[in-house]
């Protein structure tokens, strides 16, 4: 997993007269947790970008006052208008503690169903994810060169050593469907073939039994 630094300073006052006024400063209030104890601290909004503004997922190094502590960013909260970032929770990882975390999916590989005329449904960009974080991935690759119609991927056929995925067993990441006009024409063809069949029974009935 790559890892990133962030600089940050400690807040003297916690409250949301003193949160308004490092935001009207370009500051985004931080808190970290999961260690021994909570620490607010902020950080500029400019920074703060790189982390909140990407799919990717990062083992986030803070800077305060010269220490130093590995987390993940875990919440973020926005402006219900504007989009800007109001407040952001991180977890301090420790040694030895497994994390949750979501981890994006990368599709690869041509799909055979779509070259055959099929439609090709992502339904996870992310999947949540459970294990210590020197053994979590940047990405979950997902290759979908043995995709036919109909034929899809779900949650338990990724399989990474040591990490154990916490989503839906059966939830589908990636499917191949049949194209609307290809289910029509079928859909024709089988109607054509049972109209058929009953035109035939029909004059079958109509014939007299022969006599004796």
């Amino acid at each position: 997993m790559k890892t990133v630094s962030l600089s940050g300073s400690l807040r003297e006052s916690v409250g949301k007269k003193d949160a308004k006024k490092q935001r009207r400063e370009h500051k985004i209030p931080c808190v970290l947790y999961g260690g021994k104890e909570q620490i607010h601290f902020v950080v500029t909004d400019l920074d703060f970008g790189k982390l909140v503004f990407t799919p990717e997922v990062y083992l986030i190094t803070i800077i305060l006052d010269g220490k130093e502590y590995q987390s993940i960013l875990q919440d973020v909260q926005f402006h219900p208008v504007t989009d800007k970032v109001l407040h952001a929770d991180f977890l301090e990882v420790l040694p030895g503690k497994p994390v949750i975390i979501g981890i994006s999916v990368h599709f690869e590989g041509n799909v055979p169903g779509v070259m055959a005329g099929g439609r090709l449904i992502k339904n996870m960009r992310k999947v949540i994810a459970k294990g210590l974080i020197e053994e979590m991935p940047e990405f979950i690759k997902v290759d979908m060169s043995e995709l036919h119609i109909g034929m899809g991927i779900k949650v338990k056929d990724l399989e990474i050593d040591k990490i154990e995925f916490l989503d839906n067993p059966n939830s589908m990441v990636v499917m191949v469907k049949t194209a609307r006009g290809i289910e029509e024409e079928e859909e024709e063809e089988e109607e054509e073939e049972e109209g058929e069949g009953e035109e035939g029974a029909e004059e079958g009935a109509e014939k007299p039994a022969a006599k004796e």
